[in-house]
């Protein structure tokens, strides 16, 4: 299974902390105040992003990876 880039990984962390800073509800309970950058970084890292990654390849198809 093809894993995620670096930039795949600060795409998917920079729009989840936008729909946090937005007001969307975290997915991780929150021990203490975190900025949503953090809240972003440590639902990435448990794997509970509701988000997935679509690359487009040279050849034409599209291979969509689940973030979660």
């Amino acid at each position: 299974m093809a894993t995620i880039t670096r930039f795949e990984r600060t795409r998917i962390v920079g729009a989840r902390a936008l729909q946090l800073a937005f007001g969307a509800p975290a997915m991780v309970e929150n021990k203490k105040v975190l900025s949503p950058y953090d809240l972003a970084k440590i639902e990435l890292e448990e794997k509970v992003v509701p988000l997935s990654v679509i690359r487009n390849l040279p050849n034409g198809e599209s291979i969509r990876l689940e973030v979660n």
